[in-house]
This record gives C-alpha cells, sequence and structure tokens, in this order.
C-alpha cells in the first residue's frame, strides 16, 4: 500500500502533468471549431479554463512536494513552453495564462513539507475534482467525434485527433482513481499498461505531424513517418508482451530507445515551429504538448528498465 508522502507525491506529478495536457486539448479543441459551432467553441473554453484553475491549485501544493524526477523530466514544462504558448495565443487570440508557466519553471523537488495533514487533505479533494473535471471532458469528447464522424459537425482536427485525447482523458482519469483508492503499483503490469498506451499514442503523434507538415517538408514528413511505423510495430509488441508471447523486457528497451529519438525529433520540431523554421499547420503549442509526452513516457520507460 502507498505511504500518505507517496500518495501525496505521485498524484500531484501525475496532475502536474496530465492537468497541463487536458488543458491544451481543450484550446486545441477550441481553436479547430468554425465560428457556426459557438457552442462547441465556449464548452472547450470553459474546459480550458476549468483545468488552468485545477492546474493552478496543484501548482500551490507541490513545490517542496512533487517529485525531483517528474521536474526535471521536462514533462511538466520544456524549454520551448513558454514562447510556445506567446505565439499560440499570439496566433488565435485565446488568452493563455503564461504565469502558471513561470511558476512551473521555478518548482522545487521533494523536502519533507510532504508529511503536512493539510496537504494530504487537500491533495485527496483534488483528486475527486480531477476526476469529476476529466470525466466531464471525456463526455464532451466523446459527443464531438460522434458529431464529428456523422458529418454532424465540422473541425480542423482529425477525427483520430479526437479519438486520440478522448483516450488520454480516460487514462489520466483512470490513473488518478487507482491512486484514490490506494491501489498498490505493481511495475510488471504497469509497464504492460502504460507501454501499450504509450507506444500507440506516439505512433499516433508521428501520425498527426506528417499530416500537419506543408507538403514541401519533406525530410521532415519522412522521418514522422518511420516514427510512426515503428511504434505501430511496438505497440504490437507491447499486446503480444501483455499476451505472454514476448518478454515485457524486449519491449522496453526497444521502446526506450525510440523514445529517445522521438524526443529529440519532436524538441527540434518545437524549436522550429517556435522560431518560425519550420512550414507547417500546426501550433506551436501542439508541438510542445507532443514533446511533454514524449518525455513524460521516457521517464516512466527508464524506471521499467531498472525494475527489469
Amino acid at each position: 500500500m502507498l505511504s500518505r508522502s507517496e500518495f501525496i507525491r505521485q498524484s500531484l506529478g501525475l496532475h502536474l502533468f496530465f492537468a497541463r495536457i487536458m488543458k491544451e486539448h481543450s484550446f486545441f479543441l477550441q481553436i479547430g471549431f468554425t465560428s457556426k459551432n459557438s457552442g462547441y467553441i465556449q464548452q472547450a473554453n470553459d474546459f480550458r479554463m476549468a483545468f488552468d484553475r485545477l492546474l493552478a491549485n496543484v501548482i500551490s501544493l507541490s513545490s517542496g512536494v512533487v517529485s525531483t524526477s517528474v521536474l526535471q523530466s521536462d514533462e511538466v514544462v520544456t524549454p520551448f513552453t513558454l514562447e510556445a504558448e506567446k505565439a499560440s495565443s499570439y496566433f488565435t487570440g485565446v488568452k493563455i495564462p503564461t504565469k502558471l508557466t513561470e511558476v512551473e519553471t521555478r518548482l522545487m523537488g521533494n523536502t519533507s513539507r510532504v508529511c503536512s495533514p493539510s496537504i494530504y487533505r487537500e491533495v485527496i479533494m483534488l483528486n475527486e475534482e480531477a476526476m469529476r473535471l476529466t470525466r466531464a471532458l471525456a463526455q464532451f469528447k466523446a459527443k464531438l467525434l460522434s458529431d464529428v464522424v456523422s458529418c454532424k459537425t465540422f473541425t480542423t482536427n482529425y477525427p483520430l485527433l479526437i479519438d486520440h485525447i478522448l483516450r488520454e482523458a480516460k487514462f489520466y482519469f483512470h490513473l488518478v482513481r487507482k491512486l484514490q483508492n490506494y491501489e498498490d503499483m505493481n511495475l510488471e503490469r504497469e509497464a504492460y499498461e502504460q507501454e501499450t498506451f504509450w507506444n500507440r499514442i506516439m505512433a499516433e503523434h508521428s501520425k498527426f505531424i506528417r499530416g500537419l507538415l506543408d507538403p514541401t517538408e519533406g525530410e521532415l514528413i519522412k522521418t514522422a513517418n518511420n516514427f510512426g511505423n515503428e511504434f505501430d510495430k511496438l505497440t504490437e509488441e507491447a499486446k503480444e508482451a501483455m499476451d505472454k508471447a514476448l518478454p515485457i523486457s524486449k519491449v522496453t528497451d526497444s521502446s526506450l530507445k525510440a523514445t529517445i529519438e522521438i524526443s529529440k525529433f519532436k524538441a527540434q520540431g518545437t524549436e522550429g515551429l517556435v522560431e518560425c523554421k519550420i512550414k507547417s499547420i500546426i501550433i506551436p503549442l501542439l508541438g510542445d504538448h507532443t514533446l511533454r509526452e514524449a518525455n513524460h513516457y521516457l521517464r516512466l520507460l527508464k524506471i521499467f528498465s531498472k525494475k527489469a
């Protein structure tokens, strides 16, 4: 069973990563609608602002509490996050609260403050709020996906992207609920689950990047396509490992190597988007968003690799 301090530390680390991911999902949905769908635009904006508030509460509790490894992994913020937010706000007119990012860059790793009873109670309430918001956002995404595939609504977001971010919301909810229930973490089982999930996510990121690059960016398109194929294969291998047809250690090693490389690719791409050196229809914050997800997965893989 988790200790109280680990419950606090893991909960806050999870929210620092995923609450930002959820607010950005809402932003990507918001900017993808036409003016006809003002109701959807408003709903997405409301979710974005609700997750901004959740993230602000998480940040206020995290300094001196959250794991240093989480802060050092570049999954919370990257060197490009602030500029990507500023550029994306400029392009869309949506006011992104960049002060949250500025505060996150100054967060410190865990100290004895983690044992405070008041923080424990606040984290329990934060987890409940995160589950409530994430469940509602998942329902919104599911309704939108249904409307898009039945041609009732148009958006510039791929149907697969909507399905992709719906799966991420469900996964976040699942992980918070496990923490809230104080479920013991079995690292081998966790590796099967996380690697199957995140290899598919990495494959789809590659395909989204490929499809949003300008047709003249031939080399980048080719690289993205290769990553898509590689992570498709790794997804299948992770499923085989889950069925005991392959050792999970083999999949972990291969996934680690591939994720290191795709993280480098995404970092270069995000820098290129922020500096206007890549021709595409990729909003800069989307590049940074996918980079943080790769960095999050990379931290997990390093944990699984050491335990193999």
